[in-house]
């Protein structure tokens, strides 16, 4: 069971490995980032991360969406965390176990307009989150499971 798809830069920090988890109880964290699956450091240095008790699995976009339809990941209570808003939109919209799509957190840079205090978003970024918002897909905007989520629009 897919418990959440987030969307956050950092990928797993504080936030993730604390709140999200005592709140989803996740049994496996999946990173789906194709950069990060070929970044040896970068992977050490999430496993370092992860909670005790929890499965962590790194594969890139492509490997993700194959094994979530191939039913591999359904004996787990997963979440899943992408870095950027392309991967999670690509993520829900080719597999249709994901209704929801979590906004953590996004940088700020000179082609981002800000959208809430963490989410930052291109004009790209926006046209794919209606389109994937259009096609029935819950998009939200929730730093924290303490936080409100509050439903994304453009």
């Amino acid at each position: 069971m897919i418990k959440l798809l987030r969307v956050d830069h950092r990928l797993l920090h504080g936030q993730v490995v604390f709140s999200w988890r005592n709140i989803l109880d996740p049994d496996c964290i999946l990173v789906a980032d194709d950069k990060v699956v070929k970044d040896e450091l970068r992977k050490t240095t999430l496993k370092l991360g992860k909670p005790d008790g929890v499965k962590l699995v790194i594969k890139g976009i492509d490997d993700s969406i194959e094994a979530i339809n191939s039913g591999k990941t359904d004996s787990y209570k997963l979440m899943i965390v992408v870095s950027n808003v392309t991967d999670a939109v690509r993520l829900a919209t080719e597999c249709p176990q994901i209704t929801s799509i979590n906004l953590g957190g996004t940088k700020a840079t000179p082609e981002t307009h800000s959208v809430s205090k963490m989410v930052n978003l291109t004009d790209e970024e926006d046209a794919k989150l209606t389109e994937a918002s259009a096609q029935g897909i819950h998009v939200f905007i929730q730093a924290v499971p303490s936080d409100t989520a509050v439903t994304y629009k453009k």
